[in-house]
């Protein structure tokens, strides 16, 4: 019989999603606390941030793993525009900065209404080119993901980029520590993880959902699911429109009416993940030391 000891079926749809034969592959296990998965189909290759490390590392199918950048500013969060460039939230400087195709860096946003950002975390790109990003305080709270500093925004936003403008907009400043974040397939929806249980027990372990107005605006936020094992992180959302999410023992995926559908059991802490691959349909996992890849019968929304 197929080899199913990964996966963990909550709901018949789950398995659907999964080969029980696939093997969760073990691709590098050099990080302190891998982070930012990026696939990049143009160049067949996988890049993340290691933070601790102060570097970002590169996978490529049969060519191994090398360091792509460092130092790298204690990157975190890592997507694509939609010229294929890379966006990446850097704790060090606390910035979001774009690596144009020359390899020079161009600082995208690093301020809000006068005072320096927390430490942006996780980023992702809307078809329409606005860039969306969460600036939690991790970067800051410690020398080991950035530089110790205590905060001068008081709130810890999700905000809006707009690259051609320049402009940034708060776009939510409710959340305990915003992290992950990901795109509806139709971008109607924005999903944010909140992470603030980290260091707070008591704080909730959930993904709230809100309503894209006019690509601009967020309205009507809701509590959309929660983690039952450890924090939301990272998130990605699959071309059917289920939710991954990271989380403690693994991946978890969630239908899009919020139904825990079941898990891809991971023996260290999930931080991120990405699909990737020619097909999209391989996920890549960060977690703790490793990265971790296994391919599913779904395909990853198009988006970066």
């Amino acid at each position: 019989m197929p080899d199913a000891s990964h996966f963990e079926v909550h709901d018949a749809r789950f398995t659907a999603l999964f080969v029980g034969s696939a093997q969760l592959e073990e691709l590098d296990s050099s990080c302190r606390w891998a982070e930012g998965p990026v696939w990049f189909d143009d160049m067949q290759c996988l890049l993340w941030s290691d933070i601790p490390n102060q570097r970002m590392m590169r996978w490529v199918p049969d060519g191994g793993v090398s360091v792509f950048r460092s130092p790298s500013n204690f990157s975190n969060g890592n997507t694509r525009d939609r010229q294929g460039r890379l966006v990446s939230c850097e704790h060090g400087p606390r910035r979001v900065t774009r690596t144009e195709p020359d390899g020079s860096i161009t600082i995208l946003a690093d301020s809000f209404e006068g005072k320096r950002l927390n430490s942006p975390n996780d980023v992702v790109v809307r078809s329409d080119g606005t860039i969306w990003f969460t600036d939690p305080t991790y970067g800051i709270l410690s020398d080991y993901e950035g530089y110790k500093s205590d905060p001068e925004q008081s709130r810890r936003n999700v905000y809006r980029l707009d690259p051609d403008s320049g402009e940034l907009t708060a776009v939510v400043g409710d959340f305990l520590q915003p992290n992950g974040l990901a795109f509806s397939v139709d971008e109607t929806r924005l999903y944010i993880a909140d992470s603030g249980a980290s260091h707070d027990p008591a704080a909730p372990r959930h993904i709230r959902v809100f309503d894209v107005v006019d690509g601009r605006t967020l309205t009507n936020g809701r509590v959309f699911c929660s983690i039952d094992t450890g924090i939301p992180d990272g998130i990605r959302v699959d071309k059917h429109g289920n939710l991954w999410s990271s989380a403690g023992d693994g991946v978890h995926c969630f239908s899009p009416d919020a139904t825990l559908l079941g898990k891809i059991k991971v023996p260290q802490t999930v931080a991120n993940l990405t699909f990737g691959g020619p097909r999209r349909n391989r996920l890549f996992i960060t977690a703790t030391r490793s990265v971790y890849a296994i391919y599913l019968t779904t395909n990853g929304a198009q988006c970066p």
